[in-house]
């Protein structure tokens, strides 16, 4: 399945090769207008063409490609997502649907090896975006914008799903799927950055937001508790005048807070409070001891106290997220939905 938008004659030949590697070809022109049409009356000789007037952006594309395919195919079959700029190589096309054809409800991922010759601003991006994302789901994906993706036809009710029309769509795909505990596989391919990659529509500062935004949303238990903790400190250490006081008093209550919108929220976890409790008990207690000892650190180094809770949340958000993502709130290993995350 391709979303394409304004294409050029290298969109031809990708479906020229993929057809004579005897795939079946969905091409969706994403409102690409009257002058990008003889590439599509091409590759309508090999392929269904579906097209619309406006531009809608990728996510919207890639679920009018999905919708068309479940109307028109019988099940089972694979579905693989390419990019219709070329940067795709058929051979990886191949692999990726085959590990998905041996890995039923996996969702398997084309990752690119960025090396010096990618282009600084895919490189430095996907790089930003690898590490949100894993501080955010507690999931570590290497390339987590790659457009080649295969998956089974039993995952395509959930994708579409999904919520984004743009290109953050991509990225909420990994979002929820390791909020559910769905499972995902990298396969490295070959990476390939056709002129300094300037055939992307993508517009790195409006599509970047969205992206990050999304992302934040998945993180605002975190967010909320920060913004519990910090005025309940704030407020407590004006009144009483004892910062650790007030530190103490106020990681109780957002910790509470924080306890359970993870559990019932971010993780969904079916693991009996029984077991939680004590686990998240003993963290907050771990957490709260180097907490207040790293404040009290910062403050005696004349750090102002307000500026110092800041900094100290910042520096124990990474270690609490992951400790309750891998040990506390960790799904099931038989519940059948929860995976290893794979990179070959």
């Amino acid at each position: 399945m391709i979303p394409a938008y304004e294409p050029d004659e290298k969109l031809l030949e990708l479906v020229i090769k993929l057809k004579e590697s005897a795939f079946e070809i969905v091409i969706v022109d994403d409102g690409s207008g009257q002058e990008f049409q003889e590439v599509f009356e091409h590759c309508k000789q090999y392929t269904r063409v579906i097209s619309y007037p406006d531009n809608k952006e990728k996510g919207a594309a890639l679920k009018t490609g999905f919708q068309n395919i479940i109307g028109n195919y019988q099940e089972p079959y694979t579905v693989v997502t390419v990019d219709a700029d070329g940067q795709h190589k058929v051979f990886d096309v191949c692999r990726v649907c085959c590990e998905a054809e041996t890995n039923p409800d996996v969702l398997i991922l084309g990752s690119r090896k960025l090396g010096k010759n990618v282009p600084l601003r895919s490189k430095l991006g996907n790089s930003i975006t690898r590490r949100i994302y894993m501080i955010s789901s507690g999931v570590r994906i290497y390339d987590t914008q790659t457009g080649l993706r295969a998956f089974t036809d039993g995952l395509l009710p959930a994708l579409l799903k999904i919520p984004g029309e743009r290109y953050e769509y991509e990225m909420n795909v990994l979002m929820h799927f390791a909020k559910e505990g769905r499972s995902m596989k990298e396969i490295q391919i070959e990476t390939i950055y056709l002129e300094n990659n300037k055939s992307s529509h993508f517009d790195a500062r409006k599509d970047s937001w969205r992206i990050y935004r999304e992302i934040i949303k998945f993180s605002a238990s975190s967010l909320i508790s920060f913004g519990i903790d910090y005025a309940l400190y704030c407020m407590l250490t004006a009144v009483c005048g004892s910062y650790i006081a007030a530190n103490i008093a106020a990681r109780l209550v957002s910790a509470c807070i924080n306890f359970t919108m993870n559990r019932n929220m971010v993780f969904k976890s079916n693991i009996p409070l029984a077991k939680t409790i004590p686990q998240y008990a003993l963290l907050a207690i771990l957490i709260l001891s180097c907490n207040t000892s790293i404040l009290f650190l910062l403050a005696r180094l004349g750090l102002n106290k307000y500026a110092a809770k800041i900094l100290t949340e910042i520096m124990m958000f990474m270690a609490s997220w992951f400790i309750q993502h891998s040990v506390i709130f960790r799904k099931k290993a038989n519940d059948g939905r929860f995976g290893s995350y794979e990179k070959v």
